[in-house]
């Protein structure tokens, strides 16, 4: 973080904002990002904020992982072919998490 005191990303504010059960059918995942991240910003109320890219990718890789594990029974080399990672890739993503 800088010194420009600037707060990070309120992660439990993001994981608020939309649950499975808000989510209209057919609407995709683009859109439900696009949707949440518009009610993020917008509940802000004047608060400033960085590290918004990390955040995202943090919140929406780990689920990522894990489903695609779940598909394939904890097949670590079934997963990252699903994922189109390497090998190597899949479990410095899994210990990132802490699901290895």
């Amino acid at each position: 973080m800088s010194d420009l005191n600037v707060a990070e990303p309120d992660v439990q504010q993001l994981e608020k904002q939309s649950t499975p059960s808000d989510i209209p059918q057919g609407e995709t995942l683009r859109d439900c990002v696009e949707n949440t991240m518009r009610n993020y910003f917008s509940n802000l109320e004047g608060q400033p904020v960085t590290e918004v890219y990390q955040m995202v990718l943090s919140e929406v890789e780990a689920p990522l992982l894990e489903t695609v594990l779940e598909f394939t029974r904890g097949n670590q080399t079934k997963a990252a072919v699903v994922l189109g990672l390497n090998r190597g890739t899949l479990r410095k993503k899994l210990k990132q998490y802490g699901l290895l």
